[in-house]
């Protein structure tokens, strides 16, 4: 991961981005939201845009047709006791919290009027910012600006974190000011009940990513509880190694059901809205589904397909649901305008040609 970082230039991030964002679309992804970690060159040292890197993604995302919630990254320590980044790692740093907020609101400034695009808020952990940048980032971030952050993935970060300020990451949050229906939280998996109650009770979001939480063994989130005490769900493809909502989505009932021994515990329409408007409500998007006054995307899906073949109007929620994948997606349409069709992207060809040989080259 590291050498493909180095390895970056705006020019190739771009490429990159585009073939990803492709297959997203091809995927039946409408929105993104992108942890943007590559903001400067090797060292740290700034390009004459200090948000050029940005940019580029926001290239990519318009040439793949999605809307893009570019959730910029705030990356500072690689611990609790301040140890010092990977060498790679300082294209991620500013040098400070409030350069960081600076560059944030810079960036943010030259999409004021897009309506394709949402800048973000993106501190990586409660490990990777110190408590004071914390505190001064829910003192300053802006209502309505989407936050997110990856919380209590493994046991160690949760362990450290109470070595360090005798707080849960939750409790770090809460004390910093950032839980709230402005905060998704990503992952989550190892909350302790009073976490639960806190980001219940703020309605913070959660978000969760079923399909690299198995891949990495980091275990399985308290989705049901979560959900019981007020947190609306959502789902990312986080690491990417799949790329498909229906898994990331079906996925929360699936793990729960390992967890509790029990089924049944998530309707398919909520597992439906977690992939979709919850989405879309986490990235700062408008969030009403298809109705009137709400941006026309959506998606088609081939009712011939495999999984879907046969099954009748009554039950189809749910064979989408619990048995369609990505492949089973034809069309796609963001604002109204197709993207895919037949299961194909105009984009696809040359970008999958650009992602190849930029990794041949590395």
């Amino acid at each position: 991961m590291y050498e493909m970082a180095a390895s970056l230039t705006p020019e190739s991030y771009e490429s990159i981005a585009t073939a990803v964002f492709i297959e997203m679309a091809m995927a039946g992804v409408t929105t993104v939201g992108e942890f943007h970690y590559l903001h400067h060159q090797m060292g740290g040292v700034p390009y004459a845009d200090p948000n050029e890197m940005s940019h580029a993604l926001v290239r990519a995302a318009r040439t793949a047709g999605l809307r893009l919630c570019l959730l910029d990254a705030g990356y500072f320590t690689a611990g609790f006791d301040e140890q010092p980044l990977h060498p790679v790692q300082e294209r991620f740093r500013d040098p400070s919290i409030e350069s960081w907020l600076e560059r944030v609101r810079m960036l943010s400034t030259s999409y004021h009027n897009a309506t394709d695009v949402v800048v973000g808020l993106a501190p990586h952990s409660v490990r990777a910012v110190t408590m004071q940048g914390l505190r001064i980032l829910g003192q300053r971030q802006v209502p309505g600006i989407p936050v997110h952050i990856h919380v209590s993935e493994q046991p160690a970060e949760n362990q450290e974190c109470l070595e360090a300020t005798s707080m849960t990451p939750t409790g770090l949050l809460a004390e910093s000011g950032l839980l709230g229906q402005h905060t998704t939280l990503v992952h989550a998996t190892h909350l302790t009940e009073s976490d639960i109650e806190l980001i219940g009770s703020t309605a913070t979001r959660v978000c969760f990513c079923a399909t690299t939480e198995r891949d990495l063994a980091d275990g399985l989130g308290p989705a049901a509880a979560l959900s019981s005490a007020g947190a609306p769900l959502c789902v990312g493809s986080d690491s990417h190694a799949v790329i498909d909502l229906f898994e990331e989505a079906r996925g929360i009932e699936l793990h729960q059901r390992l967890a509790s021994g029990r089924r049944g515990l998530f309707a398919p329409s909520d597992l439906l809205a977690a992939a979709t408007t919850g989405g879309s409500a986490s990235l700062g998007f408008p969030d009403g589904g298809l109705m009137v006054g709400s941006p026309a995307d959506f998606l088609v899906l081939d009712r011939d397909s495999p999984r879907l073949n046969g099954a009748p109007g009554a039950e189809l929620l749910d064979a989408v649901v619990f048995a369609a994948t990505a492949s089973d997606v034809t069309d796609v349409f963001v604002g109204g305008n197709r993207v895919v069709t037949d299961g194909e992207h105009p984009g696809w060809p040359g970008a999958r040609h650009a992602l190849r040989d930029h990794l041949v080259e590395r």
